[in-house]
């Protein structure tokens, strides 16, 4: 027997939604707007971005972070170790003071912390006169003694240092703030030159092509097959010893920049490459625009997010290079204080045994360069928003 036949239900029917008023319809995001909030889902190069925005307000007001001068030093606190701050109702912040006492078999500081003497510690603390980017006069440090609540016998010993002292007893974590100028600032300017290096020359070469190419690309091969370190050393060495440090700070700057705009020569080419016969690149060169507009202002921003990517990424290998130089004594130099130049003190394994608080600028230089790589994945990641939708 044949089921009975159940009548079908008529198929929906569409109803069509009257068009929404001009005006207010759903904005579309930019391809910027849409790369800021794809990096800031990235958990890591959001962090990294806020270490390295730390790291470089600290280096723009290093005289006023630092508790002392960049010369600064006490001779009756060599080899100090850190005073860590401590806090309690009856002396608010303070350190306790360290009394030295020399090994006479070894001739090793050995350190002993003073308990029963307490050195107040104060916020904007009258210190060591300075002149806030060589223009505004203070004496205010962040944190620093507070002379004003000092005990009389303990005004020879109320030194604060918070990551301890070298051998000259010069302040290390003063020096590490000073430092981070030069460390945090040649990567920026060695990265400058990289790409006005990379951008240009790798530029003519994808547009052009051709002979000029052949001729660009043959010279890159040349600038990679080089050693790169062995090369650095050369160069370095060859700097005159009369040179003064402002002259040695940029002759090193420029050292770092010429072996390192090849990589962002081959990307740029490389674009240029793909994108020189879109349509508006041809459109715009029968209009009668000259090479350098097509090149600057249709083919250049078509990748800058991927520029920005490969500067990124960049700028760590520029500040592991200066450490490098300076640390093996053929970069920076003293007076000039550098996060490489301070490592020059650990060139001995004993000292570093006895005295392991001299490898912290290495902690610094750890952390710059894990943020910087951490933004260039978040920037490499952002960089096409749509390839993850």
């Amino acid at each position: 027997m044949n089921p009975p036949i159940v009548p079908s239900s008529p198929p929906p029917v569409a109803v069509a939604r009257p068009p929404a008023p001009v005006g207010t319809e759903p904005p579309s995001m930019s391809q910027w707007r849409l790369i800021i909030r794809g990096f800031l889902r990235h958990r890591l190069a959001a962090i990294g971005l806020v270490v390295l925005g730390w790291l470089y307000a600290t280096s723009l007001f290093a005289d006023f972070v630092a508790p002392y001068s960049r010369s600064w030093q006490s001779l009756d606190h060599l080899y100090c170790p850190p005073q860590l701050p401590r806090f309690d109702l009856a002396h608010g912040l303070h350190v306790h003071p360290m009394r030295r006492h020399v090994d006479p078999v070894t001739l090793k500081n050995n350190y002993v912390e003073d308990r029963t003497v307490a050195i107040p510690l104060t916020f904007l603390a009258v210190g060591e006169p300075y002149r806030l980017w060589g223009l505004i006069p203070a004496r205010r440090h962040l944190i620093g003694v507070d002379r004003a609540r000092i005990e009389t016998a303990s005004a020879g010993v109320a030194t604060f240092c918070f990551l301890g002292t070298d051998k000259f007893g010069q302040d290390i974590f003063s020096r590490l703030i000073h430092g981070s100028r030069i460390s945090l600032s040649i990567g920026l300017v060695s990265i400058a030159i990289t790409f006005l290096l990379g951008v240009s020359i790798g530029g003519v070469s994808g547009y052009l092509g051709g002979r000029t190419d052949t001729v660009i690309q043959r010279l890159i091969e040349i600038f990679n097959s080089f050693p790169h370190l062995p090369l650095w050393l050369a160069l370095a060495a060859a700097l005159p010893a009369e040179w003064s440090s402002l002259q040695v700070y940029f002759a090193v700057t420029v050292v770092l920049s010429l072996l390192n705009w090849t990589g962002l020569a081959r990307v740029v080419r490389g674009k240029i490459l793909a994108l020189r016969e879109e349509d508006y690149a041809v459109a715009a060169r029968l209009l009668g625009a000259s090479h350098a507009r097509v090149l600057g202002r249709h083919l250049l921003p078509g990748f800058t997010s991927h520029i920005i990517v490969t500067l990124t990424l960049g700028v760590p290998t520029m500040i592991l290079g200066e450490t490098a130089l300076s640390f093996l004594g053929l970069g920076l130099r003293p007076p000039i204080v550098s996060w490489g130049v301070m490592l020059q003190d650990c060139l001995s394994l004993q000292v570093v045994s006895n005295y392991p608080w001299l490898l912290l600028p290495v902690v610094a230089i750890v952390a710059t360069v894990l943020s910087f790589n951490f933004v260039g994945d978040g920037l490499r990641d952002a960089a096409d928003p749509y390839a993850h939708r």
